[in-house]
């Protein structure tokens, strides 16, 4: 009976996440007149980068609310290549031509993770 509750279990768990290898933020000042556009444009290439890039492990992007048109994007990958791997799909080479004129600023921080192995639940 052991052997079959393990065997249960496994199929009730959800394989672990990898520990992020690349983790940054970009940050981001968008013309304004323009957010509503970039807005959509990044939701596409965060969603679509999300449902069909295991390597890419967390896109999150936040606007200020003083001011709405800076933002902040945690991006998490598995590792390198799967950040080079980002760079050269349709979604995101669609997401970086087609906001090319709406950004203002961009600034790119590489980090290093207090606890890498956290998740995001």
């Amino acid at each position: 009976m052991v052997g079959v509750a393990l065997i249960v279990g496994s199929w009730n768990s959800k394989p672990a996440a990898p520990t992020p290898q690349k983790v940054r933020l970009a940050r981001l000042v968008i013309d304004p007149a323009q957010l509503a556009r970039y807005k959509v444009l990044l939701k596409e290439g965060v969603e679509a980068a999300m449902q069909k890039e295991p390597g890419v492990l967390t896109l999150y992007a936040v606007f200020e609310k003083k001011r709405p048109n800076h933002l902040t994007i945690l991006e998490m990958y598995a590792d390198e290549a799967a950040y080079q791997a980002h760079i050269k799909t349709p979604h995101f080479l669609k997401y970086k031509q087609g906001t090319l004129a709406m950004v203002q600023e961009l600034e790119l921080v590489e980090t290093d993770p207090l606890i890498p192995e956290l998740k995001i639940k």
